[in-house]
């Protein structure tokens, strides 16, 4: 199996940081992703090399393992086995092992010495090794979360159907057990790891599961009250204004926020803020009221 520079594939240097990691993964999903390039092989192979390399270096412990042993990283902990159980076996016997780690041989031939000519094997019985771990970024627009939905997803050229509940939260991860990499010698298959990106591109603020929004009210209503009809996010709304409503005053709608995530039927509150609009282009007539208004406060 040849090298493959994770690196070197996004763009970025072996010293980037996870933040540098992140943007260039993104920015080459985007740009390879199969909704994007139907029908486009070379597409679709770019996008399952750049998932790779993100799964490895987005993860820590992963990202050391394979700077330490190149494409065979999944593997550390039975070199590192392997490596102390020949130290022990070689004993007494004129082996030495040198300074510099394993230097520049392949390590799968490595690892396939390590347990007697068949890789995967130690003490003559099968070891089974769990498959790669897949993971992947589901770009949505809040209003796509308000409801729960089905979406078919298409993971290293392999189309699942995936239901998303209403509520998920963005960088939120869920896992899919079994859709990852296929595993070694009859080991279980690896798992997906999906993280939501998810944009809001309403008028609506989400904390939590609550919802804030702002909304006008004009000076008449506000003094002497009324009912008006605002937007909530799946609807329309009405609202009774006391009399002498101040500006910057909240009122709550209890459940009209957003769904809360698995509890179906559950919902946050929606907190409304009036914003007093003060009249413009006054007539003769209003201006003439307004004084007399004026004068009567003052009296």
């Amino acid at each position: 199996m040849a090298f493959i520079d994770y690196y070197q594939l996004l763009g970025v240097d072996k010293g980037a940081s996870e933040k540098e990691i992140k943007n260039a993964y993104r920015k080459l999903a985007r740009k390879y992703h199969p909704d994007v390039n139907p029908n486009d092989k070379e597409a679709e192979r770019k996008f399952k090399e750049v998932n790779e390399a993100n799964e490895v270096l987005s993860n820590p412990e992963n990202r050391k393992k394979y700077d330490a042993y190149g494409k065979d990283w999944k593997h550390a902990e039975e070199f590192d086995k392997a490596k102390a159980q020949q130290q022990q076996q070689r004993r007494g016997s004129t082996y030495q092992q040198t300074s510099g780690g394993f230097g520049g041989e392949d390590y799968s031939d490595f690892f396939e010495s390590m347990f007697g000519g068949g890789a995967g094997r130690a003490g003559g019985r099968s070891v089974k090794f769990k498959g790669q771990d897949y993971h992947a970024e589901l770009h949505l627009r809040l209003i796509d979360v308000f409801n729960t939905q089905k979406q078919t997803l298409t993971v290293n050229g392999k189309k699942i159907r995936l239901t998303i509940p209403a509520g998920v939260k963005d960088g939120q991860v869920i896992k899919i057990k079994g859709h990852g990499g296929d595993g070694m010698n009859g080991g279980p298959k690896g798992d997906l790891y999906i993280t939501f990106a998810i944009t809001n591109d309403t008028k609506f603020k989400l904390d939590g599961d609550n919802l804030y929004s702002a909304v006008d009210l004009d000076l008449y209503t506000a003094m002497l009250g009324g009912e008006i009809t605002i937007d909530t996010f799946d609807g329309k709304a009405k609202l009774k204004v006391q009399p002498e409503t101040q500006n910057g005053t909240k009122v709550k709608l209890k459940g009209k926020g957003f769904p809360v995530y698995k509890q179906e039927g559950s919902f946050g509150d929606l907190y409304v803020t009036y914003q007093i609009s003060i009249p413009t282009n006054l007539t003769s007539k209003e201006k003439e009221l307004l004084s007399e208004l004026a004068k009567l406060r003052k009296a």
